[in-house]
């Protein structure tokens, strides 16, 4: 038998009487710890919703990798690339890509009665993949988009109808200039959609490839790139070490130069604004643990103290310093096991709330995101289950050697 573990349990077990303050002490270490661990499970769900989120959108925008002309990446201009059929089917046998599709930008002017707005005019082909604009559609439907012909229909967003005062079926006016040419396009919206992420919704609206192309004056083939989408987002980088090993700087049949860049690169700043979220999260953690700590130690002491005359006894017939540490070590234990029982059953039902009903809510115009995004990982709560148990029995050893400091005659007397 376990001796250590059998008196843990009694003492555990044991109720005492009106008089006694370990009662008390237990339920307050006990929701210490349940305390401490609910908010690091709630942080650690907000932060990666919130990340993964916004890099999602971020990802809707502008792919995980994009392909261009070299000139467009070291400038701001817009220089054209060859992307033909045998080009795509080329990059689409690379390791690690699932899908390739062909883009186009201008610049150009949506004008109304009474406003206008500049805006940039994004072409797409029928090999976009349009799950992420079907699920920000707020309005209207998303159109055929053609690279061979030119259907005159555009997606916009809510942010540009509101501004300029237009709903879906509505006919507007372009205006494109290139040099002191100026040209004009009448388009129909088709639809409206909404991501919240503001430097986009802005800026971008959607038509048909062969439409922007032929606007900007490019000949057959040529867009201003290729999005690419790959099979995993973890192995990001090992995808575009063979992207940059076979694609870039090889030329085109214009004798134009490929280059290439990762959604990092394209948008830095966002990125680099999400990574310091995870300074916060680890200061988070920190208080957290240390407060499950501190509760802990505080409870052990006023326990220890309690059960000074029990300490006595027990090493009156024989038992050693080691043994009764390890008994108030078990004891602790079931303080803390129980603690982790609340805080999970708390935080995970927390996240879940909020997962399903979204009952928080964010302003988008700052945050992106309407609600607070909740992403549930379990093999995190576990390690922040582990993580907590390991460090609060830890800092119990040191004021457990309290016991070899109390006598045994002295402590038989003690009230």
């Amino acid at each position: 038998m376990n001796l250590p573990l059998f008196i843990a349990r009694h003492i555990y077990s044991d109720q005492g009487d009106g008089r006694k303050v370990s009662r008390p002490a237990i339920h307050i270490a006990t929701v210490g710890v349940a305390i401490g661990l609910a908010v690091m499970i709630i942080t650690v769900s907000v932060v990666l919703g919130f990340k993964h989120t916004i890099r999602d959108k971020v990802v809707g925008f502008g792919s995980h990798i994009q392909v261009m002309n070299i000139r467009s990446l070291n400038t701001a201009e817009n220089y054209p690339i060859c992307i033909d059929d045998s080009t795509m089917a080329a990059i689409d046998s690379i390791e690690g890509i699932s899908h390739v599709q062909r883009y186009a930008l201008t610049q150009g002017i949506l004008k109304t009665d009474d406003d206008f707005l500049g805006v940039a005019f994004k072409g797409i082909g029928p090999e976009y993949k349009l799950d992420y604009l079907k699920e920000h559609l707020v309005d209207g439907q998303i159109p055929q988009f053609s690279d061979s012909a030119s259907t005159w229909n555009i997606l916009i967003s809510q942010t540009m109808a509101n501004k300029l005062k237009i709903k879906t079926g509505d006919r507007i006016f372009a205006y494109f200039i290139d040099g002191e040419d100026v040209r004009s396009r009448r388009f129909t919206i088709s639809g409206i959609y909404q991501t919240n992420m503001t430097r986009f919704d802005e800026t971008i609206c959607y038509t048909d490839l062969y439409s922007v192309n032929k606007l900007n004056g490019w000949f057959e083939g040529q867009c201003s790139g290729a999005e690419l989408l790959v099979d995993d987002f973890d192995y990001l980088e090992h995808t575009y070490f063979n992207i940059i090993y076979k694609v870039n700087r090889t030329m085109d049949r214009y004798n134009q130069s490929f280059s290439s860049q990762t959604i990092y690169e394209a948008y830095p700043q966002i990125f680099t604004w999400l990574e310091l979220l995870d300074i916060n999260v680890w200061i988070i953690l920190g208080l957290m643990i240390c407060l499950a700590g501190i509760t802990m130690t505080s409870g052990l002491l006023i326990i220890i103290l309690e059960r000074t005359s029990m300490i006595g006894i027990l090493k009156a017939i024989g038992s050693r310093n080691r043994t009764i540490r390890h008994t108030f070590l078990w004891f602790s234990f079931f303080i803390i096991g129980r603690g982790l029982l609340i805080g999970n059953i708390l935080g995970i039902g927390i996240v879940l709330l909020q997962k399903y009903t979204g009952i928080v809510t964010l302003d988008p115009q700052t945050y992106y995101v309407s609600e607070a995004p909740m992403e549930l990982n379990i093999p995190l709560i576990v390690i922040l289950n582990i993580a907590t148990l390991i460090v609060t029995i830890s800092v119990l050893i040191i004021p457990s050697f309290f016991i070899s400091h109390i006598h045994p005659a002295k402590s038989m007397r003690y009230e």
